[in-house]
């Protein structure tokens, strides 16, 4: 078995006691996880939180996000299968359609211990380009993003985030 194979396999199990530590954060982060007196997630949903769309028409709306200082998260395309992609969804059932998600490439990322063996990921902000397609009305739209984030040591389980988003169609 690939020594990179077998080097992600003992992260992920050493995973399990990481799940109960708290990433390190920027202050924008404990402020926002502070409101709701729960421990801040690795990636946080900036913005919008209201748009305007013309109703059954298709509209991009850009999605930002912001990674935690000190992790990454597997990009929407990473170059292993077995590695968990980051992905959007929204629910089909609001008046507001998800036509389409375009994410940005993933940086090369590779670790000292196997350097040609590259992970594709996200750090920092990153953008989700969405297509959304709303009927005539309000809709408050509660997505959700998906993704598993890491350090340069270990993996966190799986986690998943609410993307909410108000979206006004006339």
């Amino acid at each position: 078995m690939n020594r990179f194979i077998v080097l992600q396999l003992s992260l992920a199990l050493a995973a399990l006691p990481l799940a109960a530590q708290v990433p390190q954060e920027d202050s924008q982060s404990r402020a926002d996880s502070s409101k709701a007196g729960a421990k801040p997630a690795a990636v946080t949903y900036l913005f919008p939180e209201q748009i305007t769309v013309t109703a059954d028409k298709s509209a991009v709306v850009d999605l930002h996000f912001k990674v935690a200082n000190g992790l990454h998260v597997n990009s929407h395309t990473p170059h292993s299968d077995y590695l968990i992609p980051t992905t959007l969804k929204l629910p089909d059932s609001n008046g507001v359609r998800l036509a389409n998600a375009t994410f940005p490439p993933g940086a090369d990322y590779a670790f000292a211990i196997n350097p040609q063996e590259k992970l594709s990921v996200y750090t920092g902000e990153f953008v989700i380009h969405a297509e959304l397609v709303a009927s005539r009305g309000n809709h408050l739209v509660e997505g959700t993003l998906h993704y598993q984030a890491c350090n340069n040591e270990s993996c966190m389980p799986p986690h998943s985030i609410p993307v909410a988003i108000d979206v006004i169609a006339k």
